[in-house]
């Protein structure tokens, strides 16, 4: 059951944070912040945790960490790269257009997608030590 629910705990808990973190940093609950982008990168928190829980569980020389290492590279690679562009194309959109603007904050920086590696290491550890 550990494995169904630690993605689910690790989305919920990234969000939590992140939106923590925005309100502090903006002065004002930060409900318009939720979204793409922000520290921690939800995406790596999620994909982390389910890696090193199989880790941390099933051991690092298994064939199931190797998967979930695999899928936490791709999670990164796009975290970083494909959606930042999508942010500075949409940036040179908005100034084309004169209607509603795109977001343009969609990517992570590397500070961020650390965070989430690290937040996600961290709720495995949690979980693989406990009984449920």
């Amino acid at each position: 059951m550990k494995y169904v629910l630690m993605p689910f705990v690790a989305w919920v808990a990234a969000g939590c944070l992140k939106f923590l973190i925005n309100t502090v940093r903006s002065g004002k609950l930060a409900f318009n912040l939720i979204g793409y982008g922000g520290f921690p990168s939800t995406h790596t928190t999620v994909a982390s945790s389910v890696a090193f829980l199989a880790g941390f569980t099933e051991g690092f020389d298994t064939p199931i960490f190797s998967i979930g290492l695999g899928f936490l590279i791709i999670v990164i690679i796009d975290a970083h790269g494909l959606r930042r562009h999508v942010g500075r194309q949409a940036k040179v959109l908005n100034r084309l257009q004169d209607f509603e603007n795109l977001r343009e904050r969609m990517g992570h920086t590397y500070f961020e997608i650390a965070g989430g590696i690290i937040f996600g290491a961290l709720l495995a550890v949690i979980f693989a030590n406990t009984n449920f």
